[in-house]
């Protein structure tokens, strides 16, 4: 009871918006003990055990949650070169823009003012890139470097990929690019620095002599743990086969050399007479065995948070195992759920915790049950059964997708990688150690056994397999499929079941493109860095203006935030796509967009530049008109003469009669296309005063947009920016800040507040900072977004 207590109490704390200090709960503690003790009555004494547990869990976290936040590099020194000395703590490699890019782990800050030297615990681990050097080696282990840094900072959005969740995890207080690197000798090399230069020189040590294999980023990734030399047209396929577990060492990997290391001991000790080692010895010399294989082989795969996960459950398992207790198989599981968040109280925060607990939770309901052997075979394809329904429900809700073609895929890629790729790379690496020249006899073997599995993943890759519904009743049912699969008693009900599935996955009912509905109309502004992208919808009706920057093989806001949260928020159809002009901040992804939802029409400022990215998509050019989209009036408008760049950006205005609402997108339209739309809008006589006016800057404040009549006739009442956190373009620019504030518009940043999602609520505009509510290590005082000011 107490240790499942202890592990929610961990879990608790993420789901909190506010850290609570950890004096606070720890000075509880002593009274829920002192509770446990005066009270008797079991079902009293129960309930002060969950809430002793639940405390402790809770001080355990917050108490390291709150050390990690409290070292924080200082505003004032954001975007400023500073001088840092330490040493590189992860292997470096390659980034976007010929980057190079590495951990470094800090050992000294030169030449800091006074003030900050005094209130401020400065980061001790920076993520840095070393642009124009991407296939350079740096100079050594331990360096000095000239640094221009800045605090965690991503986008934040109701769903998709948070680089601030991901920096927190990691505990990467500052994040940077360097200017200057030189060996500093100074450093002292302890036990971590000397740990992490050894796995360089294993790195180095391995290119040398695995390099020249075709499938040698696979040889990396399986060999050591090293990912970086995988390329975009890996990752694409292991995603499209859900195998990207085979390339992170995990509990699959550890589990095989712990298999091998009890093995091969236990074959040796059995040629030793009895009288000489005895069974309990046997028993201990092969626990230690397999406990020092497996920590060899993490500390060699770089001894990363699923690697320490899974050598806490080797030990654990291994422990019952040695002692031959017949104590129930949970209370392992729970003793290494327990041990796991007491060495990592910040698990929580990583998918893989959730997945590969939940697997080997699945694994442990199927088979601790079963009486009798199930074969090999058979027993294989029910762990594949089991894990594939199990996690498929998590997955969904983590916001990621099980493809059906995974099923099939790790069918025969795990026991090909248990049973013969494993081997072939743990044998022919031992044996490049030892035997000089081994490495090139052992290359056509890694080549043809990695080879079969690639070409086998490649081909799964291809096929065009159904999507399984993700919605609410395909996840319970599909849960309670999963249940009936694996569970029933008789083997003629699995039979019927089995079948059942696949003729359900197979063949499924026929999906609907219709949207979800909402009664009142929506308009979000999503948080896409230095860009815009805006969500309108109303009814079941939708439109997107814009689909935000990407650049290609790097980043697209369309992958990171438009598809995620539009699948969050049931849309599976967009009626009207609107591409204000062609620009990358503004049109980035937009094939991607309309390969994985269904775009009724375009309408593009830039439309033969636009065309060029959709295909067969028809695109109409922007031209002055009037739609409706639910409940809304839609006003198309562009400039006379501009055909390209930024003033030929479509302008639209939204207008909701109902509460006298109005949202003006410009796009980038500049002074003199202003005047122009002011000119149009001044002669019309039937467009009415809004009572409300939300106006998304031109250009994102740009001073090159936001003229003084352009501010001084709209007078907006709020003003969103939407720019780049501490981006090298500066905006917006403060002239144009002064220019707004001088009529009274409240401003709002997405860099600052994240999303902004606007409704009508009793004919009333209601507006929402997705700031507001997140996560303590993302709004918490102190933090980035919470002393982010607009200029």
């Amino acid at each position: 009871m107490g240790v499942i207590a202890f592990s929610c109490g961990v879990i608790l704390l993420y789901w909190l918006s506010i850290l609570p200090p950890p004096t606070w709960l720890i000075a509880a503690i002593p009274l829920l003990a002192l509770g446990r003790i005066c009270v008797s009555p079991t079902f009293a004494s129960s309930a002060f055990v969950s809430a002793l547990g639940i405390m402790v869990g809770l001080s355990w976290a917050s108490w390291h949650a709150s050390d990690r936040l409290s070292t924080v590099l200082p505003a004032s020194l954001e975007r400023e070169r500073l001088s840092v000395s330490g040493y590189v703590c992860d292997i470096p490699s390659p980034g976007s823009f010929n980057s190079l890019r590495f951990s470094f782990c800090v050992t000294q800050w030169h030449n800091l003012p006074i003030p900050t030297r005094e209130e401020a615990r400065m980061p001790d681990l920076l993520r840095l890139s070393w642009y124009g050097h991407g296939m350079e080696r740096l100079p050594g282990q331990r360096l000095r470097l000239e640094v221009v840094l800045k605090r965690p900072h991503g986008s934040l959005n109701p769903a998709g990929f948070r680089y601030e969740d991901w920096l927190f995890r990691k505990g990467y207080r500052a994040t940077g690019s360097i200017r200057s690197v030189e060996v500093d000798r100074d450093v002292g090399c302890f036990v971590h620095c000397q740990y992490r230069k050894l796995h360089r020189l294993l790195h180095q040590w391995t290119i040398e002599q695995f390099g020249g294999a075709r499938h040698f980023p696979l040889v990396s990734s399986l060999l050591i743990g090293h990912r970086g030399h995988m390329e975009q047209k890996h990752w694409d396929v292991l995603k499209a086969t859900g195998t990207i577990h085979l390339v992170a060492i995990s509990g699959l990997h550890l589990g095989l050399i712990a298999l091998g290391a009890g093995f091969l001991c236990r074959r040796l000790l059995l040629t030793v007479p009895a009288h000489i080692v005895s069974d309990s010895s046997r028993r201990w010399f092969a626990f230690l065995a397999v406990i020092l294989c497996c920590l060899v082989y993490a500390l060699a795969a770089g001894f990363t948070v699923p690697t320490q996960r899974a050598l806490v459950m080797v030990v654990a398992g291994g422990w019952l195992v040695l002692m031959s207790r017949q104590a129930p198989v949970w209370n392992v599981f729970l003793a290494a759920l327990a041990a796991v968040l007491v060495l990592d109280p910040f698990a929580p925060l990583d998918q893989g915790f959730w997945l590969s607990f939940a697997a080997v939770a699945t694994l442990i309901t199927v088979f601790s049950s079963r009486l009798a052997g199930t074969g090999w075979l058979r027993g294989l394809v029910l762990a594949q059964l089991a894990v594939f329904g199990g996690l498929w429900p998590i997955l969904e809700i983590l916001g990621q997708g099980q493809p059906l073609v995974g099923l099939l895929a790790n069918l025969v890629a795990i026991p090909w990688v248990s049973l013969v790729v494993m081997p072939v790379l743990v044998a022919g690496g031992l044996l490049a150690a030892v035997v000089p020249g081994a490495a090139q006899l052992f290359l056509p073997i890694f080549d043809l056994t990695l080879g079969v599995l690639w070409q086998w993943l490649m081909w799964l890759a291809q096929w065009q397999a159904p999507d399984i519904p993700a919605g609410v009743p395909e996840l319970v049912g599909w849960a309670l499929l999963s249940v009936s699969v694996l569970c029933l008693p008789f083997a003629m009900f699995r039979l019927v079941a089995v079948l059942s599935a696949v003729l359900w996955l197979v063949y499924p009912a026929p999906s609907s493109e219709r949207n979800s509905y909402v009664a009142e109309p929506v308009v979000r502004v999503w948080d896409v860095g230095q860009g815009l992208s805006v969500l309108v919808r109303h009814g079941r009706e939708v439109l997107v203006y814009d689909t935000g920057p990407a650049v290609p093989g790097v980043f697209s806001a369309v992958e990171s935030t438009l598809l995620p949260n539009l699948a969050a928020e049931g849309i599976k159809r967009i009626d009207t796509l609107v591409i204000s002009h062609a620009d990358s901040d503004h049109a980035g992804g937009i094939s991607e967009l309309s390969r994985n939802v269904s775009v009724g029409r375009v309408i593009a400022g830039e439309p033969a530049a636009v065309r060029q990215q959709v295909g067969e998509l028809p695109v109409q050019a922007c031209k002055q008109a009037e739609d409706r989209l639910g409940g809304l009036v839609l006003e198309f408008w562009q400039g006379e003469g501009a055909q390209e760049g930024n003033d030929a950006s479509c302008v639209l205005r939204i207008y909701h009669p109902d509460s006298g609402t109005e949202w003006l997108l410009p796009g980038d339209i500049t002074e003199p296309v202003e005047a122009e739309y002011l000119a149009y809008m001044a002669g019309r006589e039937d467009v009415q005063v809004p009572s409300n006016r939300v106006l998304v800057a031109p250009h994102h404040g740009s001073k090159t947009s936001s003229s003084e009549p352009w501010v001084r006739v709209l007078r907006p009442d709020r003003v969103i920016y939407t720019a780049g956190y501490r981006h090298r373009y500066g905006h917006p620019h403060p002239t144009v800040t002064a220019r707004y504030a001088g009529v009274g518009a409240v401003p709002l940043n997405t860099a600052c507040s994240g999303s902004v999602e606007m409704t009508v609520v009793d004919k009333k505009l209601v507006l929402k900072e997705m700031r507001h509510g997140s996560s303590f290590w993302v709004g918490g005082s102190g933090l980035a977004r919470d002393q982010c000011k607009i200029p």
